[in-house]
């Protein structure tokens, strides 16, 4: 991975086990550091705010003590009738979330940011929203519950993992891009490291 001839150095701005795969797969060297800092929605914020401002706060955070670097900041913010939806945290939080979800359609904002924190970058900071619906099932109580005490997704927006069995509880996603609900949009994010100057392949 190579721009100009100098070595670049990739950080994705998070500690989550779903960001980091879907990251592999494009195949660069990289390094995962989780930003600290408060993930509460600011009064009067959309869903779509949040997350954007999230996703760039993130990889600011990083980008402060790591100069050179391109860093890649994500956030996901559920929203139904206008309320954010985050994580559970627990199992009785996220059968909540579920039986409101229940037969109807959510909107799942994934919020993408790549700070290019080398001199005479192209392009210092890109950012985009990637907009996923997703419409649950109507399913009892005990269906919900016996799929959180499987696959217990207390730390997924949603309360469910639809790259796991999470995808039985799903009536279907619409989105144009596929790894926007897990939680990194590979589709807008090659788009930005092209931008950046990275190449996917040896030519």
């Amino acid at each position: 991975m190579q721009i100009n001839k100098q070595p670049i150095r990739l950080i994705l701005a998070s500690s989550s086990v779903y960001r980091r795969e879907l990251l592999a797969r494009l195949q660069f060297a990289f390094e995962s550091i989780a930003p600290e800092l408060d993930e509460s929605p600011r009064s009067g914020e959309s869903p779509e705010q949040t997350a954007l401002r999230l996703a760039q706060e993130k990889a600011v955070v990083i980008a402060k003590n790591q100069p050179g670097s391109i860093i890649i900041g994500s956030d996901q913010v559920a929203t139904l009738d206008g309320l954010q939806i985050g994580k559970p945290g627990n199992h009785e939080a996220a059968l909540r979330q579920l039986q409101l979800m229940r037969g109807r359609e959510v909107a799942f904002h994934t919020a993408l940011c790549v700070l290019d924190h080398r001199q005479h970058a192209p392009f210092p900071v890109q950012v985009q929203d990637v907009c996923t619906m997703v419409k649950f099932r109507s399913l009892s109580d005990a269906e919900l519950d016996a799929y959180l005490r499987i696959e217990q997704p207390y730390d997924c927006a949603g309360s469910a993992k639809n790259e796991g069995l999470g995808i039985t509880i799903i009536e279907s996603i619409k989105s144009d891009d596929p790894t926007a609900l897990t939680g990194l949009p590979l589709i807008a994010l090659t788009s930005m490291l092209r931008n950046a100057g990275l190449s996917f392949f040896k030519l």
